[in-house]
């Protein structure tokens, strides 16, 4: 007959039994495919960040790129001009996700709850869904070139609609401006992407236990008290999804900065990382300088696991956390009392 120590073990075993291991199975063919298809351009990567130019490989450098980019120096005039405007395109980038993230995610989530809620009668709430989302398939192409349209600095009909109403006297740089240019970018990758996040938030308000908003009802919990007790707590694990991916994105965003140009002269104010990645790479044709590219991918890239490193820590389940050692614990202790009884069963 086994010891209660023995049966008190084996229950918490049975206890606390964790099938997360089965959400490896469902992500592992998008590894599989990302080591064999993207796997060798990230560590050349690495490998083009340490010398000159990148094409070369009897100019090794070291970490000459880096120093040049973040310190300039290491490369005389041309490292200061580097420095300057990868520092410059990093503020950009940050300016503008977190510009266009918050009201993002306020609005996805304002919407997302608004259609969930079952005690509102919403007619039409699968129409609605799709629009709000249409503008997530629509090309990035497209999208810049229908506000390239429509906010032209000379003949945009948004401008000649301010200046026949006696709004402005003089059109708004919408494209080329210092602040109208960061504030249309921001608009534009709100616009496309909010149906997007709410789709993900709406399904994460679909999960929840319906006992929950329904005890609430009963005990008379108005709406503010049960999104803000249960609903936002509960979204903890989806909503550190979509800061971690809209980080992700945000600090690689490319497409709409780099076509929301006027002709063919690119805008210092909306210049993010990845176009000065990209620049490097290619415009500067026949001499591009990889070695710079390369170093710039690096930074940025140190720069995002850092980042998502404090996201996941500060956004952890403590709750959980505590459980886990406490059955920890719990485990040890049992185990001692065996080891002290000799390993004999009564």
């Amino acid at each position: 007959m086994a010891s209660t120590a023995q049966r008190n073990m084996r229950s918490v075993n049975i206890r606390s039994v964790s099938y997360a291991k089965y959400g490896y199975f469902f992500i592992l063919p998008f590894f599989l495919v990302y080591c064999f298809f993207q796997l060798w351009p990230l560590i050349n990567t690495f490998v083009l960040s340490v010398y000159g130019n990148g094409k070369a490989f009897d100019e090794f450098i070291g970490l000459g790129n880096f120093e040049a980019i973040l310190f300039g120096t290491g490369m005389g005039r041309q490292s200061a001009a580097i420095q300057e405007q990868f520092f410059r395109t990093l503020g950009n980038t940050f300016i503008v996700w977190v510009g266009n993230f918050i009201p993002q995610i306020a609005i996805s989530l304002a919407l997302a709850v608004w259609f969930t809620d079952a005690k509102l009668k919403i007619p039409g709430k699968g129409f609605f869904k799709v629009i709000m989302y249409m503008p997530n398939i629509i090309t990035a192409a497209s999208v810049a070139a229908l506000f390239l349209k429509l906010f032209d600095e000379t003949y945009g009909p948004i401008n000649t609609f301010l200046q026949d109403m006696g709004l402005i006297s003089e059109p708004i740089k919408f494209v080329s401006g210092p602040v109208a240019s960061k504030v249309m970018v921001m608009f534009i990758q709100c616009w496309m992407w909010f149906g997007n996040t709410m789709i993900m938030l709406m399904s994460g308000i679909m999960g929840l236990n319906p006992s929950l908003f329904e005890a609430a009802n009963i005990d008379g919990a108005s709406s503010g008290q049960v999104f803000r007790k249960i609903t936002l707590p509960l979204l903890r694990p989806i909503m550190l999804y979509t800061v971690i991916t809209s980080m992700i994105g945000g600090l690689q965003m490319y497409d709409i900065p780099y076509m929301y140009i006027n002709g063919t002269s690119r805008n210092e104010y909306t210049k993010t990382v990845a176009v000065f990645i990209y620049e490097h790479f290619r415009e500067t044709m026949p001499n591009p300088n990889y070695g710079f590219s390369g170093a710039a991918s690096i930074i940025l890239f140190i720069i995002t696991v850092i980042l998502g490193s404090i996201t996941f820590y500060t956004q952890r389940d403590k709750d959980a956390i505590a459980r886990k050692k406490e059955r920890k614990a719990h485990m040890k202790a049992l185990k001692a009392k065996q080891s002290g009884l000799g390993g004999m069963e009564i």
